[in-house]
């Protein structure tokens, strides 16, 4: 086999794309320099270096570096653009501990992040791009010896068989009806000496026994073997492998929220939660004062929703409807034309105005900005049997606005399917957590989260 730098067993050299970003950051300093001050020199080659090496360091730590093969362009983009943020983040909190920040022209600095950032992130899809076009024509391709049965196997032939952007071509394919045909075919395969990369186990969990005979028959070969059963009908969410004490365990339903990415989230909420809090203290005000004067009754509404793991906690409202007594264990949602809806409460709930007093609730770790939308308890004992994996969403704490509602799956659920959905949305954005995808979901509720014709 090759060894080229476009051949199969080789990935662009990591010395490359370290020297890309290195470029990046000088030539953008540079030229934003020049921008700001024309021709007159400048002495801000320190914080250049600076930002840098920071770059490098957390693009190690991102794992921006780590192989392209088999991963979407998207994932590569989002850790190339928080690597290149948080260097930036890091070199202006030093500068401001160190009380440098006079030393250094505000427009040029502004002016070199904007550079610098959509130049990396360009950079990177025009490489991406240059692979896909690579792969097309049987180039940076790891050929595949695929032994395989069931939905899962036919799907991942069918797929590759067309796509070969992620540099994986099926090399030969061996279809297991039985231990001993498929284990023959193998022998026979490995006898005529044809040269492959990778070797894949597309099979049920029903027909694993044949994983220690493959293994053994594969025992000379150096090549990497995978394991691929079909997990695609069962609900996973955060799925990964873990290591619990000498024993690999394959998580399958298992919450993001550990260590680590709870303080990041957390820390997310204290931070935008009370400055958010700060900048809408003038409206909440307001909205206090209308909701009073609309009809009798308290300004907020309190009422006991399911937290995490399922615990319950108390979610503060601003009043949209007037007092009333509902049944004992029922919970009627609110349509169109609702008489029990003031004319104030409507107003604010379909402007999503009543929800604003939940930022309370943030600060008090009952509830984050980005989560899936707290039910009523009754409603969550209504739909858990109805829609699977639905108490999945609990994993996480809940949240003012998410993946949902961004998506238009708000308001009044008097559908099934209306509900699935919604559900859907959560598991997706649980399974899919990250710190990027929540600022993502904040921008998109500023532009298109409040207004909505769906909430009665």
């Amino acid at each position: 086999m090759p060894t080229s730098l476009l051949s199969g067993r080789s990935r662009l050299p990591l010395i490359v794309l370290v020297f890309i970003d290195v470029t990046i950051a000088f030539a953008c300093a540079e030229l934003s320099e020049w921008v700001r001050f024309g021709e007159h020199a400048t002495h801000y080659h320190n914080v250049m270096y600076m930002q840098a090496l920071l770059v490098v360091v957390l693009s190690f730590l991102c794992e921006v570096y780590a192989p392209w093969r088999g991963r979407r362009i998207s994932e590569r983009l989002t850790k190339v653009f928080i690597a290149w943020s948080l260097s930036f983040m890091v070199m202006i909190v030093f500068m401001v501990m160190t009380k440098t920040t006079e030393k250094y022209s505000r427009l040029w600095l502004g002016t070199w992040i904007g550079m610098a950032i959509p130049m990396a992130l360009g950079i990177r899809y025009g490489l991406y791009q240059l692979l896909r076009s690579f792969r097309s024509h049987g180039r940076n391709t790891r050929h595949v010896l695929v032994i395989g049965d069931g939905r899962n196997f036919e799907a991942m032939r069918a797929y590759f068989s067309q796509d070969n952007a992620y540099g994986y071509r099926l090399q030969h394919v061996i279809e297991h009806h039985n231990n001993e045909q498929a284990l023959a075919e193998l022998e026979q395969f490995l006898a005529s000496n044809q040269a492959f990369d990778e070797c894949w186990l597309c099979i049920p969990f029903t027909k694993s026994p044949i994983l220690q005979p493959v293994m053994f028959t594969l025992r000379h070969s150096t090549t990497n073997i995978r394991y691929m059963p079909g997990l695609q009908d069962l609900p996973l969410m955060n799925h990964n492998i873990t290591k619990i004490g000498d024993f690999l365990v394959l998580d399958i339903s298992c919450s993001p929220m550990d260590s680590i990415n709870t303080i990041t989230k957390r820390v997310f909420d204290i931070v935008i939660g009370s400055l958010i809090l700060l900048l809408i203290s003038p409206v909440m005000i307001a909205v206090a004062i209308a909701v009073k004067l609309s009809s009798p009754g308290p300004v907020f509404f309190k009422q006991y929703r399911h937290g995490t793991s399922g615990k319950q906690v108390k979610v503060y409202k601003f009043r949209s409807m007037k007092v009333h007594q509902e049944g004992e264990g029922k919970v009627t949602q609110a349509t169109k034309g609702d008489q029990r809806v003031t004319k104030v409460g409507a107003f604010i709930r379909r402007t999503s105005l009543d929800e604003l007093p939940q930022f309370i609730n943030v600060l008090q770790g009952r509830m984050s900005i980005v989560g899936p939308r707290p039910h009523a308890l009754a409603h969550n004992e209504y739909y858990k049997d109805l829609v699977e994996s639905y108490m999945k969403r609990h994993k996480v704490k809940p949240g003012i606005t998410g993946l949902a509602q961004v998506r238009g799956f708000r308001g009044e659920t008097d559908t099934l399917d209306k509900m699935q959905r919604r559900v859907e949305c959560d598991l997706e954005y649980i399974n899919n957590w990250s710190l990027w995808l929540d600022i993502r979901i904040v921008i998109s509720t500023v532009f298109k989260g409040f207004m909505n014709p769906n909430a009665y």
